[in-house]
């Protein structure tokens, strides 16, 4: 396994690991603010290695749309 660095993927690569700060700024998010929503359960699903926490650009992506509304009171429909 080669060690690529996060720049050189293509963006397609929804599998691709980042790390917590390539995370937050992929969901242009402070550090402190993912750290506090992994902490509550309510953050993006991730991964640990050891004492390393990784994120998939596909479990972001993921847990941005179930953060989706339509108004401060609805929730928009998966899909829309």
């Amino acid at each position: 396994m080669t060690d690529t660095p996060h720049k050189g993927l293509a963006r397609s690569d929804e599998n691709a690991l980042l790390n917590v700060v390539e995370a937050a700024a992929y969901l242009r998010l402070k550090r402190s603010t993912l750290d506090h929503y992994r902490c509550e359960g309510r953050g993006p699903i991730y991964r640990k290695h050891g004492a390393r926490v990784f994120y998939t650009r596909k479990s972001l992506d993921d847990w941005s749309n179930r953060n989706a509304f339509v108004s401060t009171s609805e929730r928009a429909k998966p899909g829309q």
